[in-house]
């Protein structure tokens, strides 16, 4: 099954969501995490929730309604969301638990990352062209994980 997903955008109210299609599908939510400005920064997206929908826009308007677990992340922390329609049931449970346990997996992953000195990373966790700048702690822990892992199998497709 190959997911035909939207691109990422930004969720600060409702009103973003207006184009959203009243169909059943699956959905993504991510949180922008910007790393401190140097030759090496980046700006991230973080996934913290993967549901599935049996309309999307009427659940992703719920998001912002009171009682929601996410209003507050959402209003106040830099948001994006994306979707992608899938009308079997069947495929959008399947594809759901497939993106959480990836999501799961990658939490653990991240729990893992710990404090080191320049000193104690090996060599091969340096830069590929040798230079004394060292990789992140994400760098780090994404390839501590992905050793020996096909990455076909660590996302499922279309993702």
């Amino acid at each position: 099954m190959e997911m035909h997903w939207s691109r990422w955008f930004h969720c600060e109210s409702s009103f973003e969501l207006l184009l959203v299609p009243d169909k059943p599908g699956i959905f993504a939510l991510a949180e922008e995490i910007v790393q401190p400005v140097g030759p090496g920064s980046r700006r991230m997206l973080a996934v913290f929730e993967v549901e599935e929908a049996d309309n999307l826009a009427r659940s992703l308007s719920r998001l912002f309604a009171t009682g929601s677990p996410w209003q507050e992340k959402l209003t106040q922390a830099r948001c994006y969301v994306r979707y992608a329609m899938a009308p079997s049931s069947a495929d959008r449970k399947s594809a759901a638990a497939a993106l959480k346990n990836w999501l799961h997996t990658q939490r653990d992953a991240a729990g893992q990352i710990v404090e080191r000195t320049p000193e104690d990373i090996p060599r091969s966790a340096r830069s590929i062209d040798g230079a004394a700048q060292l990789k992140t702690k994400a760098e780090q822990a994404v390839d501590r994980v992905t050793q020996g892992m096909k990455l076909s199998k660590a996302i499922p497709a279309g993702f």
